[in-house]
């Protein structure tokens, strides 16, 4: 027996073919957009770095894995490399304890909290070029505030050269950075206690918990996940640190503010050496996804204890 197929009724799978074709199909120019402006200069920037490329010695060849040996054994990169990984790591966890305090300030009523909420934004919305401007003023070593105000109440005897010296550089720009970036962790964090739902809290209160078994107990068991998402976007965008520096000491004094995206910038613009600092921004970019792969096994495990 012959079965005839009529063209109103096509084949199944050649259905399920073009209906399996047609999201690719709906999505390809995004693919494609996306593939020219991120991954095409990832890729670009990985291949740079396996060359010899330079403006300034007009070479152009390839060199395999010579300028990571190169980067292993440079001082210059290793100094970099480690500051910005201080700076992360203390930027990081001040901003999330105090976002967290005022997160917990902001999610309680009080008459005019809509106002202090909005208020609290002026920081993180003000361009950081501003903001180092600023900061350059308050902590200048002879005229600032911050050194009148330590002399005013007897903490300091002298004026502190604050990011003119080695010592106090570093610290100057954590403080900056801080008084910046604190108000973003606030939003992300008062925005995962909207979640926590309100029965728990009232039956904690109820059965007699005291304020800091509540939050020890119900509220930060359940932020966790929120906080360890908020604290990856923040060493994230914090071990790109560069206008900060760049504009309040360009890296110095004494390269003791340098960081690797201020360092990659003077190499690859200042002496145009496109290879070898394409392998410091590739150093960069390996060393953020060792931290993104670090905060994504702690937050799985924290989903899945969480069920």
């Amino acid at each position: 027996m012959s079965v005839q197929v009529s063209a109103a009724n096509p084949p199944l799978g050649a259905g399920l073919r073009s209906l399996d074709l047609a999201p690719w199909l709906l999505i390809l120019p995004l693919l494609i957009s996306l593939g020219s402006v991120s991954v095409y200069p990832i890729v670009n920037g990985v291949w740079l770095s396996l060359t010899n490329t330079s403006l300034v010695t007009q070479e152009d060849a390839f060199v395999g894995l010579a300028n990571y040996r190169t980067l292993l054994g440079d001082d210059a990169f290793w100094n970099a490399w480690g500051h910005t990984v201080l700076f992360t790591a203390v930027s990081t966890a001040l901003e999330t304890v105090l976002g967290l305090g005022m997160a917990l300030l902001l999610y309680e009523p009080f008459a005019g909290r809509s106002l202090v909420r909005a208020a609290m934004l002026v920081p993180w919305a003000m361009p950081t070029v501003v903001t180092s401007k600023m900061f350059g003023w308050l902590f200048d070593g002879q005229h600032g505030l911050i050194n009148y105000l330590l002399k005013s109440v007897g903490l300091i005897d002298g004026n502190i050269n604050w990011y003119g010296s080695v010592d106090h550089a570093l610290d100057t720009i954590i403080i900056a950075d801080v008084w910046k970036t604190t108000p973003f962790m606030a939003l992300l964090l008062l925005a995962g206690l909207q979640t926590v739902p309100r029965s728990l809290t009232e039956a904690a209160k109820m059965d007699g918990a005291s304020a800091w078994r509540i939050f020890w107990h119900v509220r930060l068991p359940l932020l966790l996940p929120t906080l360890l998402i908020a604290g990856m976007f923040r060493a994230l965008d914090a071990f790109r640190i560069f206008d900060l520096v760049y504009v309040l000491t360009g890296g110095g004094p004494a390269d003791s503010t340098e960081t690797l995206s201020t360092l990659s910038y003077k190499v690859l613009f200042s002496t145009l050496q496109f290879g070898y600092g394409s392998a410091l921004s590739t150093a960069m970019f390996i060393t953020e996804t060792l931290i993104a792969i670090g905060f994504g096994i702690f937050i799985v495990a924290q989903l899945r204890r969480q069920g």
